[in-house]
Formats: structure tokens, C-alpha cells, sequence
């Protein structure tokens, strides 16, 4: 901890990069694995093609899993931490896989949304954006002034990155000279090529995780643990 402590405290530009890990003490569950959401529903509600078609189907599955479950998460303590290094100057950007906003509502300013963001709608039509609230969803599916059909502004599977936010991605692994990773296992593409490109681009890693992952290997030091309590003893380490 001290070690890791230390080469933030002397990094020049850090940049964290957050996956579903930082996210599963807010009551967020992850998306892959053994206990992950995807291992007890199937996610076909949110391919785009399927989306097009059956929208009331598929917006009926999306407000109960993304508005009325998710939607009562609060940010923790390692979204308030890294919030906190951002504000003392130490963390100058984070790149989060997560739609869920809790970096934003925790106080970051500098935040890159590599899939997306749940608390926005985006037309299909006219491209314009509002806001997810609870009245704009109270008929399903929600349609723009325009009238064209609206959908979580979020990646659904069949569709591409945002080209903004993989472009100041691509920015951040050049301009790091330290990745902190968090809670991320490093499985899904295009996001996973972000770390190891910064890593060889000269950057230091340091991976905060409860068990090893696709980054393990390229981490300097490996910090096993819950986001939680491995955040806040750096943040206390660097006397934050």
C-alpha cells in the first residue's frame, strides 16, 4: 500500500479506469462471471436489433433492471475516494466502463464514458439527449418530441463505442504516466486494449481487484481487496 501510495504521490498523470468492481458495494451487480447479472437473464433485451423491434418488450426488462434496481444505487466510498484524488490534483482523468453515473454523483468532474450513461435518453431519430427521469419513463417506450423512438444513451451489443469517448481513451493512455485500475476484469474489447496500451507506452499499473485478472499480469503492484477498502487506505495514505 505504502509502494503504491508513493508512485501516485510522484506520478505526473494519473488516469483510473474503472470497471463493474468499483460499482458491487453500491448494490450493483457485475454483468459477467458466476454471480453476474447476465448468468441469470438473458441480455438479448439489450441488442440493438431486438431493441428496434420489440421496443415495449425490451424497454419493459430495461426500466426494471437499469431504473428500478440500479436505479437506486448510491456511490461508495471508492467512487468518493478516487473523487477526492481528482480534487486534490492527483487523478486528472477516469475512464469508466460503467453506465451507472456514481463517479459523476460522487464528485468527479473529469470522467470519460466508455459505454455510455444510464441517466440519459437519446433519440434514434434526432440524436437528441434528455434526461432518464422517472416521469419520461412512466409510459414505455418512451418516445422524443419528434416522435421518434428513445433509448438509454448506453451501448447496446451491436453497437459501437462513441467515438468521443474512445478517442480521449486512446488520449489518456498516451498522456498517463499511471493507470489505476479498479475493479475491472479486463474481459471486454474494446475497453481492455486501453491499459495495456498505456502500459506500453511507459506507464506505471496498479490494479485494485478481488481476484487476479486479465491486467494482473502487466500490473506493477497488485492490490487485492474491495474497491471500498483498498481506495480509502490510499486516499489515507496520501493524506486526503
Amino acid at each position: 500500500m505504502v509502494q503504491a501510495a508513493r508512485l501516485l504521490a510522484g506520478a505526473r498523470h494519473v488516469t483510473v479506469f474503472s470497471g463493474a468492481g468499483i460499482s458491487v458495494a453500491s448494490g450493483i451487480p457485475p454483468f459477467r462471471g458466476p454471480n453476474g447479472l447476465w448468468s441469470r437473464m438473458d441480455p438479448g433485451f439489450i441488442e440493438i436489433e431486438y431493441f428496434r423491434r420489440q421496443p415495449e418488450k425490451s424497454w419493459l426488462r430495461i426500466k426494471e433492471v437499469f431504473y428500478d434496481f440500479f436505479g437506486r444505487a448510491e456511490p461508495n466510498a471508492a467512487h468518493f475516494g478516487v473523487a477526492a484524488m481528482e480534487k486534490a490534483g492527483r487523478v486528472k482523468a477516469v475512464i469508466t466502463q460503467n453506465i451507472d453515473n456514481l463517479h459523476q454523483r460522487a464528485g468527479s468532474r473529469e470522467v470519460i464514458e466508455f459505454h455510455g450513461n444510464s441517466q440519459w435518453l437519446v433519440c434514434l431519430e434526432c440524436l437528441q439527449r434528455e434526461a432518464a427521469t422517472l416521469e419520461r419513463l412512466a409510459a414505455l417506450p418512451p418516445r422524443c418530441a419528434c416522435g421518434g423512438l428513445l433509448k438509454p444513451d448506453f451501448i447496446f451489443f451491436g453497437e459501437g463505442i462513441p467515438e468521443k469517448a474512445l478517442r480521449r481513451s486512446y488520449q489518456e493512455a498516451s498522456l498517463a504516466d499511471l493507470f489505476l485500475v479498479i475493479g475491472s476484469s479486463g474481459e471486454i474489447m474494446p475497453a481492455c486494449q486501453i491499459p495495456p496500451l498505456a502500459k506500453a507506452r511507459g506507464a506505471k499499473l496498479i490494479e485494485i481487484n478481488l481476484h487476479e485478472s486479465n491486467f494482473t499480469p502487466l500490473a506493477d503492484i497488485f492490490l487485492k481487496g474491495p474497491a471500498t477498502e483498498v481506495v480509502g487506505a490510499l486516499v489515507k495514505e496520501l493524506g486526503l
